[in-house]
Order: structure tokens, then C-alpha cells, then sequence
């Protein structure tokens, strides 16, 4: 994560010798902090074990079920493996994006490779044998379905007058 320490300021030439050398030394340290300060923390991406994007996640909880909402972008539904071993639900997938055009004189050819992967732990309450998924322009969509609960018996108590 980027430091929100500020970098160290350089020596200003004087204003009145070089005036615009102490303009662009101004823009040059105020883009600076923009790009090392807390404003840009959250731009952040976040990295799991080996370098590999962790996509970003929402949870969240019903009566019923647990719904994880995980984002994938420019990720094929083939290139996605989503497994569940030992309360551990793993999230993989792969980005491949390569465009190739005949009969161009290229100068600039972007190609985007990537892999994803995050690991949560399933609660105790969560049935991982019905747990389903879909994927949809780029947002994988878990439903992990929570264990029938044995309720305890109930039995009417009597109260007596005293």
C-alpha cells in the first residue's frame, strides 16, 4: 500500500532568477503528493500471496444464505475455476485479452494478461455441498446456502399461582 508520507521537499531555485524552474518544481512536487498520498490508497489494487490480483469482494448475509459478489473484469466464464476444500472457498480465474488485426502497419500492439485469485473461509453455518454461482459481464455471483439447523424442542412450561 502506498506510504502517506509526503516525499522530502527539493531546494527551490530562487522565484525572482528562474521563475518558471520554481513553477514546474511546484507542479512536479504537487503531482507528487497527489500520487503518494492517501487520496490514492484507494486505488490501490489489492494482492494476494505471489503477486496475483485479489479481486475485490462483497459479502453479505440473509436469514438463508451467504452472497459473495466478486468482480472480474474482462475474465471469461471458461477461464474461471471456483472451488471449495476444507471451509476454504478459492476464487481463480485468468485475463487474456489479445487483438490482432491484419493488413495494419502496427506501432503500438497492448496485450492484458492477468491472474485473480482470493481464498475466504466459509462459515461453520454454510452448506458448501449446495452452493451455486453465475457469471455475468464480469461479476461472478456466489450463493452459499446456510445448513438446516436442527431446532431445539420446545415444550410449553405451566405456570403456577403462588
Amino acid at each position: 500500500m502506498a506510504s502517506t508520507k509526503a516525499p522530502a521537499r527539493r531546494e527551490r531555485p530562487a522565484a525572482l532568477d528562474r521563475p518558471f524552474e520554481a513553477l514546474r518544481q511546484d507542479i512536479d512536487d504537487l503531482f507528487s503528493d497527489f500520487f503518494s498520498g492517501p487520496l490514492m490508497q484507494r486505488f490501490d489494487v489489492p494482492l494476494a500471496e505471489g503477486g496475483v490480483i485479489a479481486p475485490r469482494v462483497d459479502i453479505s448475509e440473509t436469514s438463508k444464505k451467504f452472497d459473495v459478489v466478486a468482480e472480474l473484469p474482462g475474465v471469461d466464464q471458461k477461464d474461471i475455476d471456483l472451488a471449495i476444500a476444507n471451509g476454504i472457498l478459492t476464487i481463480k480465474a485468468e485475463k487474456k485479452s489479445e487483438k490482432e488485426e491484419k493488413g495494419k502497419t502496427w506501432h503500438r500492439v497492448e496485450r492484458s494478461y492477468g491472474n485473480y485469485q482470493r481464498s475466504l473461509s466459509l462459515p461453520a453455518s454454510a452448506d458448501p455441498d449446495k452452493v451455486k454461482a453465475s457469471f455475468d459481464k464480469g461479476v461472478l455471483t456466489i450463493s452459499v446456502p446456510k445448513k438446516a439447523e436442527a431446532k431445539p424442542p420446545t415444550r410449553k412450561i405451566d405456570i403456577r399461582s403462588s
